[in-house]
């Protein structure tokens, strides 16, 4: 089926009918975000799963029973999708979500808030690449075509939630001041154990070392891609074909230099330091 035929439109987005409603779209709108709220603000396959682990975790302080008992979408929900609406009541303040939404398209009550922002960036050409292969896994997702195909997709922002270039800038707001912490999906690859105690630092969690340890074993690719309430195991393959490709598919940081040419890094180099504008990333783009 075609993107139009899977996806309905919003502010110009196209997002997935599968997950997304008028009906959710509207919840979104009229949600009542509370002082204690947290919520990780992510592009798509930018390390929204990953968020999902982590702040329950550090909320919790360390107690595994939420991500050993609860599926990663009811347990800290998008605020966007169909499920908020029907797990809502049973979320307990602190209340966590995610969302991929831009700054723009919160509601606002977000804005007459005091609810604390996690946003994670992820270098671009590893969005590309996982972005590709969850279009294969996904059957509500339109066919992704060739690698080069859906390369000229994402640029043009014909994917859903639009332009990689527009979301990173839509949240650097000025206006946000210490609402907002900004850390990469490299850095916390790179040493999970000093990002777990940037981000409880953050959400004012003075937790001991060994419960941050804890929390950084419980969060790893391999704990995770083995856990039923993370790995999207519990999804039916009408919808999510695994055998296409694992939802958890490498949870690295740098496959794309296996899948891109040097025309294709030119390519989008070019496009995404134009848009960029000056804007500037936390790491090279080349």
């Amino acid at each position: 089926m075609s993107r139009d035929e899977l996806s309905l439109q919003y502010h110009g987005l196209f997002l997935p009918k599968e997950t997304h409603s008028q009906d959710s779209l509207k919840f979104a709108e009229d949600f009542k975000f509370e002082d204690s709220d947290v919520i990780a603000v992510t592009f798509p396959k930018s390390g929204t799963v990953w968020m999902q682990e982590i702040l329950p975790l550090i909320l919790n302080e360390g107690d595994l029973t939420p991500v050993q008992t609860i599926p990663n979408w009811d347990r800290v929900p998008w605020l966007e999708e169909t499920r908020l609406a029907l797990v809502m009541d049973q979320l307990k303040s602190p209340r966590a979500l995610v969302t991929h939404f831009l700054y723009d398209l919160m509601p606002a009550s977000f804005h007459q808030s005091k609810a604390k922002i996690i946003y994670v960036m992820r270098n671009p050409k590893d969005v590309i690449v996982s972005f590709y292969y969850f279009h294969q896994m996904a059957a509500f997702l339109e066919d992704p075509g060739t690698f080069d195909e859906f390369l000229d997709k994402f640029l043009d922002g014909k994917l859903a939630f639009g332009k990689w270039t527009d979301h990173v800038k839509s949240w650097r707001k000025p206006e946000l001041g210490d609402r907002i912490l900004y850390i990469t999906y490299e850095e916390m690859k790179e040493d999970l154990p000093t990002a777990l105690r940037k981000i409880s630092r953050f959400l004012g969690k003075n937790l001991r070392e060994e419960v941050i340890q804890k929390i950084a074993e419980n969060c790893s690719f391999t704990v995770m891609k083995n856990n039923p309430m993370s790995n999207f195991s519990l999804v039916p393959k009408v919808y999510m074909d695994s055998d296409k490709s694992p939802f958890l598919r490498k949870g690295v940081a740098g496959d794309w230099k296996n899948h891109f040419t040097s025309e294709q890094l030119s390519h989008l180099n070019s496009v995404i330091t134009k848009e960029l504008d000056g804007f500037t990333l936390p790491w090279s783009l080349n």
